[in-house]
């Protein structure tokens, strides 16, 4: 029976040791990719043709934000990007998104052990931290390359994970949105354009927000708790061999916010500070593409009722980092910001993006008539910050 045995151990072992060779740090990014990889499945890839659809969209799209912001242009080249593409040019983001979580959950582990233990158990903690690091790379795989199904461009979900000044749609993804709507593909792509555009504005020219985001998810992972009764079982049981079985387990859950005044003040800054980029992306958009775009409510619709539901890539990666990234204010923000560009005009508005403490609260999404009765952001010159 050993002997029959020693063939699959020796597979096994040598099949953990693939995976971990060269990991050092708290994700798995071999085991991540190749999981990403297996969930997006063929990729129709991009032709000359899509490159250049995608560069007059966004040209266009310029042109007409041009119009309806002070923050000009923030894309100095255009790419048509395949899924697996998406995937490797947003992975170093990812890597300052998810590190901060995954540094907790690998923390996590040597918390599993009595104290008495601890110190007994040092060598072993290092295979610890590398078994930690494949869990989480091989659920983190998952939830991107579904979601490398989903987004429409560098920017959709809110966050800057593509590179500095890159517009980037994904023609496969984009055609996808607009299937079943009976808009042309030309205007479902314009539409998108336009909304890669306006994030490239806030994230080139906001120098503080790109930073004050990132800072916000690792205040945010530093007050997380994990399961750690629920690892224990997990570790117990883990067979490195099994990834559908881990990723079916992980998504279960460890990751729940502390119920403290700070773990809740981080959450309401950063969901507070995503709303924000999001609703002015809205507004922006909105203003920009009606008076041109002849789909544009059908459209900008489709957009809100896609975010509020949220795919399952999102639900998964939502259920690993402990944080949804769809703002669940959306709506709200985008109603503060439309009704400052009524009082104090579109110079007024954008002003507000030249400092992070001139920007609106969470309080003020809830009264946005006293925010602008109130708050004299108004008034700074924004060139001038």
């Amino acid at each position: 029976m050993d002997s029959e045995q020693s063939p699959d151990l020796g597979a096994m072992l040598r099949q953990l040791g693939d995976l971990m060779s060269g990991q050092t740090g708290p994700v798995n990014w071999n085991v991540a990719e190749q999981g990403a990889m297996a969930a997006i499945g063929a990729d129709a890839g991009t032709t000359t043709a899509d490159t250049e659809a995608v560069a007059a969209a966004l040209r266009l799209a310029d042109v007409w934000l041009d119009g309806n912001t002070t923050l000009p242009s923030g894309v100095t080249a255009a790419e048509a990007w395949s899924r697996r593409r998406w995937l490797k040019a947003t992975q170093p983001a990812w890597t300052q998104v998810v590190e901060p979580v995954a540094t907790r959950m690998a923390g996590a582990f040597t918390e599993t052990l009595p104290e008495e233990m601890r110190a007994a158990a040092a060598p072993l903690m290092g295979v610890m931290s590398q078994v930690g690091a494949l869990m989480f790379g091989s659920q983190l795989g998952s939830a991107l390359g579904t979601l490398a199904t989903e987004v429409l461009g560098a920017t959709d979900i809110g966050l800057p994970l593509g590179p500095t000044g890159v517009g980037a749609l994904l023609p496969e993804n984009v055609a996808a949105f607009g299937a079943g709507l009976e808009v042309p593909l030309d205007e479902v792509r314009i539409f998108v354009a336009v909304r890669e555009a306006a994030h490239h504005r806030l994230y080139t020219h906001v120098p503080w927000l790109r930073s004050r985001l990132l800072d916000g998810l690792r205040a945010y992972a530093d007050g997380l708790t994990i399961d750690t009764s629920a690892l224990e079982e997990l570790s117990r049981d883990l067979d490195p061999t099994d990834m559908a079985a881990l990723q079916a387990r992980l998504s279960e859950g460890l990751i729940q916010p502390k119920a403290t005044p700070e773990q809740e003040a981080a959450l309401a800054r950063l969901e507070t500070l995503l709303a924000l980029v999001e609703g002015w992306v809205d507004a922006v958009t909105l203003a920009a593409a009606t008076p041109t775009l002849p789909s544009i409510s059908a459209l900008n619709e489709t957009m809100r009722r896609r975010r509020a539901v949220g795919g399952p890539a999102e639900k998964t990666l939502g259920s690993l980092i402990g944080l949804e990234v769809r703002p669940r204010r959306l709506r709200d923000a985008a109603a503060l910001w439309a009704l400052v560009a009524d009082r104090r005009g579109i110079d007024g508005r954008d002003a507000l993006w030249g400092h992070p403490d001139l920007m609106p609260s969470a309080a003020d999404l809830d009264d946005p008539f006293d925010f602008v009765d109130r708050d004299p952001g108004g008034d700074i010159d924004l060139s001038s910050l």
